[in-house]
């Protein structure tokens, strides 16, 4: 196994398919690539049909696997607000590689015979496959999705994010092998001598205590702990350091922990889910996740200090588990809500990578929401930075 990536930023195409195309070749020590995965920014719109035409010139054996983004990483940094291409080849022997398109359709009900979903995707839960998703918002229920294959392929990791970029429907571009699509989903299996781990950093800290919701209905909570959410908030907000009461007003978030009969909690118990409203009457909350009474909820703050500070944690965490090798790599599929417009400065998440874990090979890019595990389900996530890393299972 080894892994290349690069990233161009010429304004044209077929300049910018050229140039990275020869920095992932001598990076794979003039090998041929079995897999290419590409990420376009939305300014090469115009030509994003012509992309598998312009990587078959260079590489005719490789599989293209890949979707647009209003920013793209590769070799290592991460390019905003500009022109520019990320493509990550690797060499994969012993292993086999299937990509298919589907459209939302084709998708089968959560809770079909697990047959049908295996016909569907034409794999087996016993061939232990890892899965790359990459969907288009507009057009696709991802969460289904990800519901579905936990169900079928409980123990198969899972990892990508949503197409970004593109401003309507039919703006958003796919590519899967030779083919160029707008809409629907993408998804690579992997199987055979691959490991795929996966890192996911949600960017909050926790404030107050975990709470139980003593009464709610789907989506509304009415009750925490015997009280109304709004009384639960006010009481928060007064015991709060000045330093966070900003935050609580700009940046509020809810966790819903995925352990209900722990002890204690730590950040990584909990999905972070947004807070949508309060109800002015009852001071019920409205969150954008279904929450079932009796679950346990704690209040959550994300800035750019608690994102960085939750990053390098989780980071540190698969390192002291986990010894890299050169021939492993790297994609990260970030938020655009993180980059420059977070941190103040470039490649932030992309460093910290490198600097806690290992200096491997990176591409990705910057998604509309991001996919990955937290404890044993799938969610679709955001603010979030979520890591693929791949290395020889063997």
């Amino acid at each position: 196994m080894r892994w290349s990536s690069a990233v161009d930023t010429n304004r044209s195409l077929d300049v910018a398919v050229e140039r990275a195309v020869e920095s992932v070749f001598l990076g794979l020590e003039r090998e041929e690539p079995d897999l290419l995965i590409a990420f376009v920014s939305a300014h090469h719109a115009p030509r994003f049909d012509a992309l598998p035409e312009l990587i078959r010139r260079e590489f005719d054996g490789a599989l293209l696997f890949g979707c647009c983004g209003c920013g793209v990483i590769g070799g290592g940094r991460e390019i905003e607000d500009h022109a520019s291409l990320s493509l990550t080849g690797a060499s994969l022997p012993g292993v086999k590689l299937k990509a298919a398109h589907f459209d939302a359709a084709q998708i089968p009900p959560v809770y079909a015979e697990p047959r049908v979903w295996e016909d569907t995707l034409r794999l087996t839960a016993s061939q232990q496959p890892s899965f790359l998703i990459l969907a288009d918002p507009f057009s696709f229920e991802t969460e289904a999705l990800l519901k579905g294959l936990d169900r079928v392929y409980p123990l198969a990791p899972k990892v990508g994010g949503l197409a970004s970029g593109a401003r309507q429907p039919g703006g958003t571009v796919l590519y899967v092998g030779n083919e160029v699509h707008h809409s629907g989903c993408a998804i690579l299996s992997l199987t055979g001598n691959i490991e795929l781990d996966t890192i996911v950093a949600q960017g909050c800290r926790p404030i107050g205590d975990p709470m139980f919701v003593t009464a709610a209905h789907e989506n509304l909570i009415w009750e925490l702990d015997g009280h109304t959410p709004r009384d639960v908030l006010t009481d928060l907000f007064e015991r709060l350091p000045p330093s966070d009461r900003e935050a609580f007003g700009q940046s509020l978030f809810l966790g819903l922990a995925m352990r209900a009969d722990a002890s204690q909690y730590v950040p990584g118990d909990f999905l972070i889910r947004n807070i949508l409203g309060m109800d002015p009457q009852s001071g019920a909350l409205w969150v954008n996740e279904q929450v079932p009474s009796k679950s346990v909820v704690q209040f959550h703050l994300r800035d750019a200090a608690t994102s960085a500070h939750d990053l390098e944690r989780m980071l540190r965490t698969y390192s002291a588990s986990h010894q890299l090798t050169s021939r492993c790599g790297a994609l990260l599929f970030s938020c655009e809500g993180r980059g420059v417009g977070l941190y103040g400065q470039p490649d932030h998440d992309s460093n910290a990578f490198r600097r806690l874990v290992s200096d491997i090979p990176i591409g990705g890019f910057f998604c509309a929401g991001e996919i990955g595990p937290v404890q044993t389900s799938t969610y679709l996530h955001g603010y979030t930075s979520a890591f693929a890393v791949f290395r020889e299972r063997n």
